[in-house]
C-alpha cells in the first residue's frame, strides 16, 4: 500500500493538486482537507492531477465529487487530469465523465 501524498503547485488558472499513491477510504479524508483548505476565487480552476495516483476506490470518487461541490460553492470549477484507465472506467460507468472536465495532463487542463 502506497500512502497518499498531495502536493500543490499554482498555475495561472488556479491551484493544481497532484495526487500521489492510493486514494481510498483511509486517505480520501486527507484529499478533502487539502481541497477545503484552498482559498479559491470565483472563476478559478482547481486541477486534480492523477498522473501518479496508483489506486482509487469509491471513497476516492466521493472525494472528487466533494471537491466539485466545494469548488462550485465558491463559484470556481474543478477538472481531473491524467486519469488512470481503471479510474476512468469507473467514472464512465457511473456517468461522472459527463460531470467532470477530463484532460490528458495538467498542462492541457490549465490551458497551456
Amino acid at each position: 500500500m502506497s500512502p497518499l501524498k498531495v502536493t500543490r503547485r499554482d498555475a495561472t488558472t488556479g491551484p493544481v493538486l497532484e495526487i500521489i499513491g492510493e486514494l481510498d477510504h483511509t486517505t480520501a479524508p486527507q484529499l478533502r482537507e487539502h481541497v477545503t483548505a484552498l482559498s479559491l476565487r470565483p472563476g478559478q480552476l482547481l486541477v486534480l492531477d492523477l498522473t501518479l495516483m496508483e489506486f482509487c476506490d469509491s471513497s476516492g470518487i466521493t472525494a472528487f465529487i466533494a471537491a466539485r461541490n466545494h469548488t462550485h460553492a465558491l463559484q470556481a470549477d474543478v477538472a481531473l487530469s491524467a486519469v488512470p484507465a481503471h479510474t476512468l472506467r469507473v467514472l464512465r460507468i457511473v456517468g461522472l465523465d459527463q460531470v467532470f472536465a477530463l484532460h490528458p495532463d495538467s498542462g492541457s487542463a490549465c490551458g497551456a
